[in-house]
């Protein structure tokens, strides 16, 4: 889930959320019941989509007055792809309005597909997680557009795992693409951890490890009263205590599935998985502030822009209010917050894996023939080289090659070169049909063990247990 234009600005004062009053009511009822749209609705059993596919070709658009929306979660990046493509493709199409209506991050999920379970939606392009394309395809929620990417998109100026990541179903391994292999979206929106540290108490240098950057906090943390050494997502909603983990078990040589054999009880807490842990709640934990195991984007950026984190882990698409003095206490500049603040990608130990984020652009294969068109034009339009530097420009993090390289990204806040040094380094979780319920059951058991209920190597057995469950009911495949 990057900024010097519009998503430069924290989610702290929030833009009215808008949907459906419907469909946020039927999916908070869903959230609460913990129910997911994960079961195939519109499937076959063997996994392949039932959904129809885009033509080749754009068929002609109108040009009776329009609206093209949207549906993602409540965050400065929303407003920003609002305000960007209401000015820019109004250029192209001034017929059209571009809306992203949106919802409380903890709805985003169940909003979405509880109207893809009614076969009818008010939106025209769902803005998903790269997890939630499995599931949307199984069951036929939205168009596949191989051949519509084939002939309008340059897919040679792109890092081949990007399209993968945000596209393709089913997926490759990391850091692979199969050109074989169909397409159902394209990149919206880059993203992945930074490393937030204060230059003015721990100096220039970011640690270069994660045993040492553990150190180095500890150390800041002893040496600054009042100031705690660590700060990062460690909450049951989203997916924030599970990307946490993850990302610890990552860098320690771990791996949460087998995805081949669809193991994942003996994979993830297996013993990299088991000193992961130990290191998440042993070690990390113990520097961070009290109460804060309910923490997520808002309240680690307010650790950071209140002076009372050393260091702190944070998606780049969320930092950009990080440098806006209205929002600091570390200065009345961004020169002068700068001073004080440092951004680097993060420490490397038995790997140097970092969390994918971001998300792609899906087509809702329940809205008319007209808006289909419309949607599939907004795309092609959006992945050009100009537009995608222009986005960048306007502070979003695009997923061209070309445009991560230009003056128009790199010549931004510092974690933009961040963004561009990890892609490579990317991972990302399982990219499969049941994934809401896995990521239900990591997130519950990881809270659960950084906040003392559950003992932690207890918690991951329990996580693998219950995740190799759902994987073996199913009876989904690859």
């Amino acid at each position: 889930m990057r900024y010097t234009g519009p998503l430069g600005r924290m989610s702290l004062p929030r833009r009215k959320a808008r949907l459906s009053a419907a469909a946020v009511a039927t999916a908070m009822i869903l959230a609460a019941c913990g129910g997911n749209s994960s079961d195939n609705a519109g499937g076959d059993s063997d996994g392949k989509a039932a959904g129809p596919t885009a033509p080749a070709t754009i068929p002609a658009l109108t040009n009776d007055p329009a609206t093209l929306s949207f549906i993602w979660f409540e965050w400065p990046a929303a407003q920003a792809l609002e305000d960007f493509a209401n000015a820019e493709y109004s250029k192209v199409r001034p017929n059209v309005t571009v809306e992203v209506n949106t919802v409380p991050n903890a709805n985003w999920h169940d909003a979405m597909f509880t109207q893809f379970a009614a076969r009818k939606t008010d939106f025209d392009i769902a803005i998903l997680d790269s997890q939630h394309i499995g599931e949307a395809v199984t069951n036929g929620n939205i168009l596949d557009i191989t051949d519509f990417i084939k002939s309008n998109i340059e897919t040679a100026a792109y890092d081949p795992y990007l399209l993968a990541a945000y596209g393709q179903y089913p997926q490759a391994e990391t850091g692979q693409r199969d050109e074989n292999a169909s397409m159902y979206g394209l990149p919206l929106l880059g993203d992945t951890w930074t490393m937030i540290y204060r230059k003015d108490l721990i100096g220039d240098t970011p640690p270069a490890t994660w045993d040492e950057m553990i150190a180095t906090a500890k150390k800041c943390q002893d040496d600054n009263p009042g100031v705690n050494g660590l700060a990062f997502h460690q909450s049951n909603g989203s997916d924030a205590a599970a990307v946490t983990y993850n990302t610890v078990n990552g860098v320690y040589g771990g791996t949460i599935w087998n995805s081949k054999d669809r193991k994942i009880d003996g994979v993830i807490n297996d013993a990299a998985g088991q000193k992961a842990m130990d290191v998440l709640v042993n070690q990390m934990k113990p520097l961070t502030a009290k109460g804060s195991g309910n923490w997520f984007i808002d309240e680690v950026n307010a650790a950071v822009a209140q002076g009372k984190a050393c260091i702190a882990f944070q998606w780049i698409a969320a930092s950009g209010g990080l440098l806006d003095p209205a929002q600091s206490t570390l200065g009345t500049s961004k020169e002068e917050i700068l001073d004080k603040l440092g951004f680097a990608t993060l420490p490397t130990q038995e790997t140097n894996l970092v969390p994918l984020g971001g998300m792609g652009m899906h087509i809702s294969a329940y809205v008319s023939p007209a808006q289909q068109a419309e949607a599939l034009n907004f795309m092609k339009w959006f992945e050009q080289a100009d537009v995608q530097k222009k986005w960048a420009a306007a502070g979003g993090v695009p997923s061209r090659t070309d445009a991560l390289k230009s003056p128009e990204f790199l010549d931004g806040p510092p974690f933009n070169q961040v963004y561009a040094d990890s892609v490579a380094r990317q991972r990302d979780m399982w990219n499969v049909p049941e994934y809401a319920k896995l990521i239900d059951i990591e997130n519950t058991n990881v809270n659960a063990a950084l906040n003392g209920a559950a003992d932690p190597r207890t918690a991951l057995d329990t996580i693998a247990k219950d995740q190799q469950a759902v994987l073996d009911s199913s009876g989904g495949g690859l």
